[in-house]
């Protein structure tokens, strides 16, 4: 197998500069076409410079370091930020359960990400922070958006199908019963862009991760292993993070009494 050059482009502080012209531009764009969008591009350009370096220095301790303990705050403190992320994005979703969110990430991102690092990519040793962290970076980003899609999917469908789960209540099914096409949708909802990634990655898009390892000097064929990896298991953690989350809360549909709840018979406004 051929190698290539194994050393990254590196990129100086003056054309680090240079990028924010990216930014101009659409802020121009923005401002031209009274988009309303200018204040929120540059402070998240701003955000964007201060949250990056940031987490650069601190990566770089990190792996440094490489403490097994440290690793596994780091990654539980991500999943618990992830679950905040994602359930407020879920307009049609009272309460935010922010709590069964945490579970569902924590027990698919641990599940999956274990699972590539020991068995798959197997580093020495089995916890390198510098494969860890971002397989299971990777894995929650993902799995944020699928599970936040799931949530906002199975109350949406609950609430516009709630004559016909009052129906088949009355009619002696059970909750699990009555709320199953709900649950499918939800399901199908939080899969769907993960599922339509694999169908066109390679074709349509070339991954970060891939694109990351080609710029960084890595040989293309071998890149290709690795985002086959984690196109696979950022699938895998997506289907068990939505099916964890949607199985705990369609419950929630409920009362007590197992009758639908009374704000999912009304319209969102």
């Amino acid at each position: 197998m051929s190698k290539l050059e194994s050393t990254a482009i590196p990129i100086s502080n003056l054309q680090l500069a240079f990028s924010v012209l990216l930014v101009l531009i659409t802020g121009l764009i923005s401002a031209l076409l009274k988009l309303g969008l200018l204040k929120s591009l540059l402070w998240g350009t701003v955000r964007t410079f201060v949250q990056l370096t940031l987490v650069g220095y601190a990566l770089t301790y990190i792996f440094k370091v490489n403490n097994l303990g440290l690793i596994i705050v780091i990654i539980t403190l991500m999943c618990y930020v992830a679950s905040r992320t994602a359930v407020k994005r879920t307009p049609n979703v009272p309460h935010y359960p922010s709590l069964l969110a945490f579970i569902s990430l924590l027990a698919s991102t641990y599940l999956v990400g274990t699972l590539v690092t020991v068995l798959i990519i197997a580093p020495d040793p089995w916890y390198s922070a510098k494969i860890v962290i971002p397989i299971f970076g990777m894995i929650l980003g993902n799995s944020m958006n699928g599970i936040a899609l799931s949530l906002d999917r199975l109350y949406a469908e609950a609430r516009s199908r709630s004559a016909e789960i009052e129906a088949m209540l009355t009619f002696g099914a059970t909750p699990w019963e009555a709320a199953r096409s709900s649950v499918r949708e939800a399901l199908r909802a939080g899969m769907t862009p993960t599922i339509n990634s694999l169908m066109v990655v390679g074709l349509v898009s070339l991954p970060g991760m891939m694109t990351g390892q080609i710029l960084g000097g890595a040989d293309p064929n071998e890149a290709v292993r690795y985002q086959i990896v984690v196109m696979l298991m950022i699938t895998a953690a997506v289907a068990i993070g939505c099916l964890i989350l949607v199985g705990l809360s369609y419950k929630k549909l409920f009362n007590e009494d197992g009758a639908l709840q009374p704000f999912l018979r009304q319209s969102k406004k």
